[in-house]
């Protein structure tokens, strides 16, 4: 199975155009995109890259983050759109 994780996310609009996606509890992601859907498909590539570099500098990775759903139902939030 795979690992699931549970990452607050904020997503900000740019001026010059697309959008930009941090994690408050985890500063190392952050990823954009030209639109809203590609800026937050965009998030699993970037939480990728920062698992990779907390297991490249043998840093722990907030436990509170990983999930278990045959333990417990994850609540989240989701960004959707309506065209």
């Amino acid at each position: 199975m795979a690992d699931i994780f549970k990452v607050p996310l904020v997503l900000t609009a740019q001026p010059e155009g697309g959008y930009t996606v941090r994690s408050p509890v985890l500063p190392e992601l952050i990823t954009e995109g030209d639109t809203l859907e590609d800026a937050v498909n965009n998030v699993h590539d970037a939480l990728e890259a920062v698992l990779e570099l907390y297991e490249d500098l043998s840093k722990p990775f907030p436990a509170n983050l990983r999930q278990d759903p045959q333990n417990t139902p994850i609540w989240f939030e989701g960004v959707v759109t309506r065209l």
